[in-house]
């Protein structure tokens, strides 16, 4: 285990304000709470959530906010409460960092509907930093065959795939509107199942195409088009509401329709037609604790195999880039080395 600053201080990248870069700071390391554990962070997964954090489309985050919510690290210290974790633990950090407990959601086990929940990375400090503070309650331990780089993709873009896709029920044609990390991710479970996937991605985008054949899909196309034959189900992970109507029509009598995403775009306008037969639109809503500890189990038995780019953490604002522009295959993961970022 890599040592701590002797002065106290960690190097982070902190957003000042939406739609701005993400700055280079040295920051007190944070010590923590009665309920927390303290974490290096060994590897943070770079999340389209995030983007819609920097880029001002989720409103009233935490300012500053340190981004990031895919965090796998290993445990330095815990408060006095903690009794499920040990100092050398490796564990997951998601999205949903913390609930109330008594609102009527937490108490029946949708805490991902608690009004009062707070979220890594966007009223929590996240990882795009060398260490960070975790509500214990909402971390997860991390399977031993997955490595650093390859499980923080898990922690999101698996978690909330994996949501997305329990709420198709026992679907056998899924269509998946957006082929990046979620659906690279549930591609592989929908194959483990077997069942059948159609995938689409951006007219011309023949890297993200390429990506879907190689990931075993049954047929690829690009999202303006119709598939070859009626879905059962669709995901939508492309935060395009354009995409809405798309996929109703694309979807048989009974279908479902699966907004996949935190934020989307304004749906237009449609006929009732395209609904009508009993057609169903439905949202995912974060995570609950039961959907990290089916699905990480899961990933194990598949087992999932994750593509990644990694980039130091000082390239933070690079891989939000390229993600941002849809150049990236797979996920892109900091890696939080100690001493990698350059101070102004």
């Amino acid at each position: 285990m890599a040592m701590q600053n002797q002065d106290g201080l960690m190097q982070a990248m902190v957003l000042d304000a939406p739609r701005e870069k993400v700055q280079v700071r040295r920051i007190p390391r944070p010590r923590p709470g009665p309920d927390q554990l303290l974490i290096e962070i060994a590897a943070c997964a770079v999340c389209r959530t995030d983007l819609h954090v920097v880029d001002g489309e989720l409103p009233h985050p935490k300012l500053p906010i340190i981004p990031g919510h895919e965090i796998v690290g290993r445990v330095i210290a815990r408060g006095a409460d903690v009794r499920d974790f040990a100092v050398g633990d490796r564990i997951g950090i998601p999205w949903l960092g913390w609930t109330c407990g008594h609102c009527r959601y937490c108490l029946e086990g949708r805490e991902n509907l608690c009004p009062n929940a707070r979220f890594t990375g966007y009223q929590i400090d996240g990882g795009y930093a060398e260490y960070t503070v975790a509500d214990a309650r909402y971390c997860f331990r991390i399977p031993d065959r997955y490595s650093d780089l390859e499980a923080a993709p898990l922690l999101c873009a698996g978690l909330i795939g994996y949501r997305a896709l329990k709420m198709t029920g026992n679907a056998e044609r899924v269509g998946i509107y957006g082929f990046g990390a979620a659906a690279h991710i549930v591609a592989q479970i929908l194959h483990y199942q077997g069942c059948r996937l159609f995938a689409f991605t951006r007219p011309g985008d023949a890297a993200a195409q390429e990506f879907a054949h190689k990931m075993g899909a049954d047929w690829v196309g690009s999202s303006d088009t119709m598939p070859p034959e009626e879905l059962d189900a669709a995901i939508i992970f492309a935060p395009a509401g354009a995409l809405v109507p798309i996929a109703l029509r694309a979807v048989c009598p009974g279908g479902i329709v699966v907004c996949g995403g935190i934020h989307m775009s304004d749906i237009p306008a449609f006929p009732y037609d395209i609904l009508w037969r009993e057609k169903r639109l439905v949202s995912v809503a974060n995570l609950t604790r039961q959907d990290g500890e089916e699905f990480l189990k899961l990933a194990a038995q598949v087992p999932i195999h994750v593509t990644t780019e990694s980039f130091p953490l000082g390239e933070a604002n690079t891989a939000l880039t390229r993600l941002r522009e849809g150049k990236l295959t797979g996920a892109a993961v900091l890696i939080p080395k100690k001493g990698n970022v350059s101070l102004p």
